[in-house]
């Protein structure tokens, strides 16, 4: 409990010392509003229309670091999730990343940690046969089971990615 307590003071004092220049991308057009500072943060809106009023960003850029937003096996064509169980799911929650990376000029190497989220941790080794596929590289990662994912989904997954 001290270490999380120490950590969670270290990284607001980090964070409260550094000064931040913040943009947000809104259809192609940049707004800016500047608070004297060497840390850039841009708020990229979505790749997908159907995505443009989300009350999220896909992907928060600071420096060379893009904090993707989780994905899930939705089919963005339909925003349904794909049938097929968690094989299924994987695959398409892994291309959705795969889609907000392109976007980015990156791909799945650039990916340095994420965070997957299961529905049922029994599909854990389901799960990590396709995961290794897409990501051999193997980033940092944590694996947890939560009850009840967005839309139903049987999985989630966030990654942060580094520009190179």
């Amino acid at each position: 409990m001290k270490t999380n307590l120490l950590s969670a003071l270290l990284l607001t004092i980090f964070f409260f010392s550094c000064e931040t220049k913040v943009t947000t991308s809104v259809g192609g057009e940049d707004e800016k509003a500047t608070a004297k500072a060497p840390i850039e943060v841009t708020y990229h809106a979505s790749h997908e229309p159907k995505k443009a009023n989300a009350p999220f960003s896909d992907a928060v850029q600071v420096g060379d670091l893009y904090f993707l937003s989780g994905q899930i096996g939705m089919d963005q064509s339909t925003r349904t999730l794909v049938e097929g169980g968690i094989e299924a799911e994987t695959k398409q929650t892994l291309e959705n990343i795969k889609a907000v990376l392109a976007q980015h000029d990156m791909d799945m190497s650039h990916v340095v940690k994420s965070l997957v989220v299961l529905d049922n941790i029994e599909d854990f080794a389901a799960f990590n046969e396709i995961y290794k596929t897409y990501l051999p590289q193997k980033p940092a990662r944590t694996t947890f089971a939560a009850e009840a994912l967005a839309a139903g989904a049987k999985i989630e997954i966030e990654v942060i990615a580094v520009k190179r």
